[in-house]
């Protein structure tokens, strides 16, 4: 599709070809047909809105695949598609690819984000850019960005079929992960780390990046281990018994 630029739109300072202007490294990481992406509008004409996707030849996103109407140097999440013709076109409605139920998912599973908009409990994502999810606010341990991708998490798949997201693993693997994060915490930290169980949640997320719940797991596996002492106002690493040094 070839790029359209109206006399209104931003003058073109750059070659015809932006191949050369794509860093080898970069084009793995492009958007492709089937991904949603947030995408920067360079040029608005008669034929539609025009989306960078860093190829050289702008994404034709078409009138009527769009809610409202964005003005060039605004970013949009889309959908990428192609139409009758097989040709690369972008969609902002994006209630006609996504889905609300998911199928084929189930807790624990690994899946691709890409962050949506915010709600009231937290912040909605495309997952395998098929479904939509939830990642709840009290468990995000960073603010997260519209458009970004990030690896995730089923927590939960409920019972109308909507998923429930997270960023840490699950089960298993979220408990391994936690520990392993209080031991580098604890290596550090001189052997000593000024969480306790009682810690509130907000502070071991921002310390450690896990939740409270995975936080007390961790603690309670090394404890069996005899690998920690719990104090007052914190936890001491102890040296590993014995029988473990000599092996």
């Amino acid at each position: 599709m070839s790029r359209h630029r109206s006399p209104s739109s931003r003058p073109v300072s750059r070659p015809e070809s932006r191949s050369a202007s794509v860093r080898p490294d970069t084009r793995q990481s492009l958007p492709e047909i089937g991904e949603v992406a947030l995408l920067t509008v360079v040029t608005v004409n008669a034929t539609g809105a025009f989306l960078d996707w860093g190829r050289p030849k702008d994404l034709l996103l078409p009138f009527g695949e769009q809610p409202y109407r964005p003005a060039v140097g605004k970013s949009v999440l889309v959908k990428i598609n192609v139409d009758d013709s097989a040709r690369p076109v972008a969609s902002m409605r994006l209630e006609r690819f996504i889905s609300d139920e998911a199928t084929g998912l189930a807790a624990g599973d690994a899946v691709s984000l890409v962050i949506a908009d915010r709600t009231p409990l937290g912040v909605k994502a495309v997952v395998d850019n098929r479904f939509w999810g939830l990642l709840y606010q009290d468990e995000l341990p960073r603010p997260l960005r519209r458009g970004e991708r990030l690896a995730g998490y089923v927590r939960r798949v409920r019972e109308d079929g909507r998923l429930d997201l997270s960023l840490a693993p699950q089960g298993g693997a979220r408990r391994d992960q936690a520990r392993e994060r209080v031991l580098a915490a604890l290596e550090a930290g001189d052997g000593f780390l000024a969480l306790t169980d009682k810690s509130p949640a907000e502070t071991i997320k921002a310390r450690l990046g896990v939740s409270k719940s995975a936080f007390k797991e961790a603690l309670g596996g090394l404890y069996k281990q005899r690998l920690i002492a719990l104090e007052a106002d914190g936890i001491r690493r102890l040296a590993p018994p014995a029988s473990d040094q000599e092996r």
